[in-house]
């Protein structure tokens, strides 16, 4: 697989175009810095066929500097069998770019009937929609973010049971105080995750008062099956009640 290298040209195409970075983040409803990073990091793979049609490049060219930089002539057929030039056309249409996300939503499960045994598997029936630009903006591939809900105390009043919450599974990697999604020996947790001395895991909950600390150490880790699902990038709470309305 070639290497992305398309920062330096990334940048070269919007400093030729006159376009700021400030500006260009504005056009994507992005933070400037997240586009910033995209000059030294390269342009995310899950966005470089999108960059590189709205700079009108190769996309090949723009991901390693092989290649003609200019896009190839797209021709498109219609039903008469007539020929067209797609660039041509191009503004006669109008490209409605997705404004949400559809993301799979993930539970927890027994894994048979009678059984006490559970998974975390997902759940076809039920998926959550969320704005692009809120993992644009953290720069999470869309194809990495799933959904699930919150079950129990132990994070309130942080996350409240029965919230749904999004997952970035290309985040596991454990930062100190982060919300994390795990699953322990097939039970779905919510936890803060703290790393310990001897490649032990602190898991915390919000609700300290009522879930004390956990720690487990490496070898608990593996008999235990505790498998780090994600990092937690968003949650929802729906009020427990609607209020009651006075002098009715």
């Amino acid at each position: 697989m070639k290497k992305n290298t398309s920062g330096p040209r990334f940048k070269a195409l919007l400093e030729e175009a006159k376009i700021t970075t400030t500006g260009f983040a504005a056009f994507w409803d992005t933070e400037p810095q997240n586009v910033h990073n995209w000059y030294t990091r390269g342009v995310p793979a899950y966005r470089m066929e999108e960059v590189a049609r709205i700079l009108s490049v190769n996309s090949h060219w723009l991901k390693t500097g092989e290649g003609p930089q200019d896009l190839s002539p797209l021709r498109v057929v219609d039903e008469s069998g007539n020929t067209f030039d797609a660039q041509a056309i191009r503004g006669i249409y109008t490209v409605i770019e997705p404004i949400d996300v559809e993301l799979p939503f993930y539970k927890e499960t027994t894994k048979a009937p009678g059984s006490n045994q559970t998974h975390v598997i997902e759940d076809p029936d039920q998926s959550i929609r969320l704005p692009r630009s809120h993992l644009d903006a953290l720069e999470i591939n869309p194809n990495d973010a799933i959904c699930t809900r919150m079950i129990g105390n132990s994070m309130g009043e942080k996350i409240e049971d029965g919230s749904t919450l999004a997952i970035d599974r290309g985040l596991t990697q454990i930062i100190d105080g982060e919300i994390y999604a795990i699953e322990h020996d097939g039970m779905l947790r919510i936890k803060y995750l703290h790393r310990m001395p001897g490649n032990a895991l602190r898991l915390r909950s919000h609700n300290k008062a009522e879930y004390p600390d956990e720690i487990f150490r490496a070898e608990q880790i593996e008999d235990q099956n505790i498998r780090i699902m994600g990092w937690v990038f968003w949650w929802s709470t729906l009020n427990k009640r609607r209020p009651a309305v006075p002098f009715l």
